[in-house]
């Protein structure tokens, strides 16, 4: 199902890679999967998705195992099966035991369409439910018709804080059947705060799985993630008092699909 040679070779010395531990992986599901896969994602305006359009996040997801159609079924199934969590776990930190999120929190299908963004931001630390540090992203796009000129790279920023990302180091084209696979607990900026610009008939598809361990000492204890305002929004009071409300598991829900004047501003 999943080539786990070209993980196992590309993975090698994938800490040093900068500016936060990473790798990609081309041609990550066997080739007739990654077409079933994409022939089962929902269309933009299925009534599956759940929506977030606001200031910092215009894209809609679906993480309802009950939606799943049967190969996106085995896909999740095999992700969070037990051969698999080891496999990852053997391969890529030795001593570091990861553990599955079966209810996909943050993850399953993810979907943008023209002018969808998603401002550079740290993922959640601390799993809001089961208080297991979140350590692993796996990222796979699955659009075969994307063109590199339509946008959608995965941004790469270095980690100088856990308040605020640096420089954009590196930005990965979301090539179908393309694997990104990172560490998240290196204070990893990562996202793609420049609006698409595909057709109205194209979006970006991603399937999104993530892993969790054991708390490091001193875990930082955010249980949303952390949005960075893009440099036209540094002095957005408006701005900067939602990033604050979203990245907070208490007020989150209040503000996820507030649509104000970002949402429909496609310059920012």
């Amino acid at each position: 199902m999943i080539n786990l040679e070209t993980i196992k070779k590309v993975s090698t010395n994938w800490f040093e890679n900068k500016p936060f531990p990473h790798f990609v992986v081309d041609d990550f599901f066997e080739i007739d999967i990654a077409k079933d896969l994409e022939n089962e994602f929902p269309s933009f305006d299925d009534k599956v998705w759940h929506e977030y359009g606001n200031n910092v996040e215009v894209k809609k997801v679906c993480n309802n195992w009950n939606e799943f159609p049967k190969k996106t079924y085995e896909v999740f199934s095999y992700f969070n099966s037990i051969q698999f969590v080891e496999f990852l776990s053997n391969t890529l930190f030795k001593k570091r035991k990861l553990y599955c999120d079966s209810g996909l929190n943050g993850g399953g299908w993810h979907i943008h369409s023209r002018g969808g963004k998603l401002n550079t931001h740290l993922d959640y630390s601390l799993h809001p439910k089961l208080s297991l540090e979140r350590k692993l992203n796996i990222i796979v796009y699955l659009n075969s018709e994307w063109e590199s000129k339509w946008g959608g790279h995965l941004g790469l920023w270095d980690n100088q804080s856990a308040d605020a990302p640096g420089k954009l180091i590196k930005e990965i084209e979301p090539k179908f059947n393309r694997a990104v696979i990172f560490d998240t607990t290196m204070n990893s900026w990562h996202g793609l705060p420049n609006p698409l610009e595909c057709p109205e008939n194209q979006f970006r598809k991603s399937l999104a799985i993530y892993y969790l361990t054991e708390p490091s000492v001193n875990v930082n204890e955010r249980g949303k993630a952390l949005f960075s305002p893009t440099e036209k929004q540094q002095n957005d009071i408006e701005v900067l008092e939602f990033i604050k409300k979203r990245s907070s598991v208490k007020t989150a829900k209040s503000v996820y699909l507030k649509k104000n004047k970002s949402h429909t501003d496609s310059s920012i």
